[in-house]
């Protein structure tokens, strides 16, 4: 029995034993393969971390070279910009210098012409003593008075200038109508000349301003197709360029050009722009348009004093307000030269009323809906005498550039 505890206590020793050993050889496995999965995962973090790192260098570099792109751009633009301020600051200081010539060349004849009066003056006052002389002589020669002799000398020289007078006057008229024609072309050359570029750019372009670049590809819309419906509605072609917040408008019509740039406000504004919204808006600026060039026609007539012009007629004055002749508003001018027709047949007692209506109406021909190749006046002519105007007046709208006696 004895022999039996001995050999149970030695087996328990034994598996204890081996237990152990088993646990200590388990756990060195175990921590070598541990040590080995740390290590393998250190190398993999460490190889991400450097990929990680070369990618966000790749993209810096990317978003650096895009960024120094747009500076550039920005930059170029800019210096357009300021190349243009500069050319406009030339241009103005060129019409400046030349103004100031012309005003010293106004002051010197100013001048010249105060010394020719008094010397005129002074010559005429020695004439007059000189003629008071020779009266006084010639009254003592022949026993008659000044009054006496001019009767006489009148008398015998009233037949000889009778006859001399009348080619003598045919002659004058024609030697100041042909002077004063040169000079009338002469200064309307001149003044074309001055104003033909800055009045061909006024009758053509206009230029929607816009808060910035961005609205421009809302305006173009998807493949161009917003422009386009804004161009059809319209008729007026609409220029996109590297222009810095701004779209020109090209038109020869003056009224389709304010109703693109009125359209383009209210779509801008009101922020949906498509082509079915694009057609509503240019018919609704269209019809407001129509009636406020009616209302502006209607209102000149009234502050005129002029009735009974028929409504196409009325019509036709109120689209001058979006036209201009030789840079100066043509409803303006024609209020002007209407004015100013009064006045003139007041003081030669003619009819002002009828003065006044063809001098607003002189200008017509420049303002109808189709394109036409007739001078203006003789199209404005024809114009009037389709709409019931009386003779007189059609006569003078159609001799007002002399296209008709």
């Amino acid at each position: 029995m004895g022999d039996s505890v001995l050999v149970i206590v030695f087996s328990i020793v034994g598996v204890i034993i081996g237990a152990a050993l088993a646990y200590f050889i388990l756990n060195s496995a175990l921590k070598s393969k541990k040590d080995g999965i740390i290590e393998e995962a250190r190398k993999e973090g460490e190889t991400l971390k450097e990929k990680k790192i070369l990618q966000a260098k790749e993209k810096f570099l990317e978003l650096k070279s895009q960024h120094d792109r747009e500076v550039a751009d920005r930059n170029n633009k800019l210096k357009q910009a300021e190349d243009r301020a500069k050319n406009r600051e030339r241009e103005l200081s060129q019409q400046q210098e030349n103004l100031k010539r012309k005003e010293k060349e106004a002051e010197a004849l100013k001048e010249n012409h105060i010394k020719l009066s008094e010397l005129t003056q002074k010559k005429q006052a020695d004439l007059d003593k000189t003629q008071a002389k020779v009266i006084a002589q010639l009254e003592e020669m022949s026993k008659l008075s000044a009054d006496q002799a001019k009767a006489q000398l009148m008398e015998m020289l009233k037949e000889e200038a009778r006859n001399a007078s009348a080619s003598q006057i045919q002659s004058i008229v024609d030697e100041a109508k042909l002077k004063a024609n040169q000079e009338a072309k002469k200064i309307v050359i001149q003044t074309i000349q001055r104003t033909a570029v800055e009045h061909a750019v006024e009758n053509s372009v206009s230029v929607f301003n816009i808060e910035n670049d961005e609205i421009k590809g809302r305006i173009i819309g998807r493949e161009g197709r917003n422009i386009r419906a804004l161009e059809a509605a319209t008729g007026v072609e609409i220029i996109v360029d590297d222009t810095p917040e701004a779209i020109v408008l090209s038109c020869f019509d003056p009224v389709r050009r304010e109703i693109a740039r009125l359209s383009l406000h209210q779509l801008v504004t009101d922020g949906r722009i498509h082509p079915a919204r694009i057609e509503e808006v240019v018919a609704k600026v269209r019809k407001n348009i129509e009636e406020e060039i009616v209302e502006v026609g209607k209102r000149t007539c009234i502050e005129l004093g002029i009735h009974g012009l028929h409504s196409e007629l009325v019509r036709m004055v109120g689209r001058m307000k979006y036209r201009s002749s030789y840079g100066q508003n043509l409803l303006q001018h024609s209020r002007e030269v209407a004015n100013l027709c009064a006045t003139m047949a007041s003081e030669l007692g003619l009819n002002p009323k009828a003065a006044r209506r063809a001098g607003l109406l002189h200008d017509i021909g420049k303002v109808p809906d189709d394109e036409s190749e007739l001078p203006h006046a003789i199209l404005g002519m024809k114009l009037a005498e389709k709409y019931g105007e009386k003779p007189d007046v059609v006569n003078a709208i159609g001799a007002h550039h002399d296209e008709v006696e």
